[in-house]
């Protein structure tokens, strides 16, 4: 997170904003800014050399009006319940902008995972599960990967909650291993879904992707796929990605006069994001500082790292020929960014419309583990493409008929969306 920027605090001013806009009654507002429950809770580990460490972790479940909560699990040494808080707020537009019948959750703990062993990591994600299991379920609240936890973590913590239970719910998690009840399509879905919404503005611009570039910041899970799908699914170029350094303690861009491969670069790096440099420079990559990515020459950029990277400075450094920031992150942008490129009128898809491929799988694994019938993979990308389509449109044409930001808009449909399902159940 860049500077003093508080996720928390900018997950409640855009909601502000858009309340207004809807003239919400202030006590609906009440209800919708700050989370329903949060749980704060200390994880003791024993450690591979005897000891006993002791973990904070987090869960939020901001709001369950029309499903059950929903939202990532994070391990990052930085993560703080205002973070948390925001990213189960921002969780809760996202389902209902995709028109998903869940809530918002979300949940982490303060650790650097690169620094634990494989059996320490099993012995923190079962200590998690043991100490929220009563408060989590498939008809409760669904956690799944984020930022530092994997499949292989998610399958750990559905066992550890099914041996709690005392049955086999596969429904409790999702991002899990396929063959251990995930889904075909889960580890592409974000960032292909990012690409799905790219593709649906280009229409919208009338701008022919086969000769956009794109600039992309990250080279996680969703940089990786959406790197892939500009090039693969949509025939355009990429020019650079960027990525966190472990062993530097720096973050570096990685760029490509003639585009980067992004299957190669994925092929350089280790599990936690890292391209091998030496083997990036053989192969003619050019390494730059970590911001630079910003600065490219492209039609598209892509945030996809960590929330406020778009900010008040950064925003004064993208290039004339931008005419679309794709908002793969959670929160990369900040209000005060969001009001240059108001003016520079470049066509914003907000984060919680653009990154919302993740969860829409997710929620088909569930819907896959309750019929215990699994779907093809062209079959889950297929129902994915759909409905980002179908979302994007929804956000779009708000946007068109109120003459309001593309992120004022997909606000409204999800606020709306949530504010029925509440009058529904008669909770206002």
């Amino acid at each position: 997170m860049a500077g003093t920027t508080n996720a928390f605090e900018m997950a409640q001013r855009q909601f502000d904003h858009v309340a207004e806009l809807l003239k919400l009654d202030p006590q609906v507002c009440e209800m919708l800014r700050w989370p329903m429950r949060e749980f704060h809770f200390r994880i003791p580990v024993r450690m591979d050399d005897g000891t006993i460490r002791v973990f904070q972790g987090y869960r939020v479940q901001h709001n369950d009006a029309r499903g059950p909560n929903k939202g990532g699990l994070r391990f990052h040494p930085a993560e703080t319940a205002d973070t948390v808080r925001a990213l189960a707020t921002w969780m809760t537009w996202k389902c209902a902008v995709a028109d998903i019948p869940l809530g918002g959750g979300k949940g982490g703990v303060i650790v650097d995972p690169a620094t634990l062993s494989v059996g320490e990591k099993e012995r923190l994600v079962r200590g998690f599960v043991q100490v929220v299991w009563r408060n989590i379920g498939p008809r409760q609240d669904v956690p799944a990967p984020d930022v530092g936890t994997t499949p292989q973590m998610m399958g750990w913590m559905m066992d550890e909650y099914s041996r709690l239970a005392g049955e086999y719910t596969p429904g409790v998690i999702t991002g899990k291993p396929v063959g251990g009840g995930g889904s075909l399509g889960r580890t592409e879905a974000t960032g292909f879904g990012v690409i799905y919404t790219v593709r649906e503005a280009m229409k919208h611009l009338g701008l022919d992707s086969t000769q956009c570039t794109a600039a992309i910041q990250g080279f996680g899970n969703v940089a990786q796929y959406a790197a892939i799908g500009f090039n693969e699914l949509l025939g355009g170029k990429v020019v650079c990605v960027s990525y966190w350094d472990r062993e530097d303690r720096a973050s570096y861009t990685v760029s490509k006069e003639d585009g980067i491969d992004p299957r190669f670069l994925m092929s350089i790096t280790d599990q936690y994001g890292s391209i091998n440099k030496a083997k990036a420079r053989e192969a003619g990559y050019v390494l730059e500082d970590g911001g630079a990515w910003i600065t490219k020459e492209a039609d598209v950029l892509i945030p996809a790292a960590l929330e406020g990277q778009v900010n008040a400075e950064t925003v004064q450094k993208i290039h004339p020929r931008v005419k679309i920031l794709a908002e793969g992150a959670n929160g990369p942008t900040t209000p005060e960014a969001d009001e240059v490129l108001k003016a520079r009128n470049i066509f914003v898809i907000p984060d919680f419309l653009c990154n919302a491929g993740g969860v829409t799988v997710s929620y088909f694994e569930g819907v896959q583990n309750d019929m215990n019938f699994y779907w093809t993979k062209q079959e889950v990308l297929e129902r994915l493409d759909t409905k980002m389509s179908v979302a994007f449109d929804s956000v779009l044409q708000m946007s068109l008929k109120e003459n309001v930001y593309t992120r004022d808009a997909a606000y409204m449909v999800a606020i709306d969306r949530v504010v029925k399902a509440m009058q529904l159940r008669g909770w206002i």
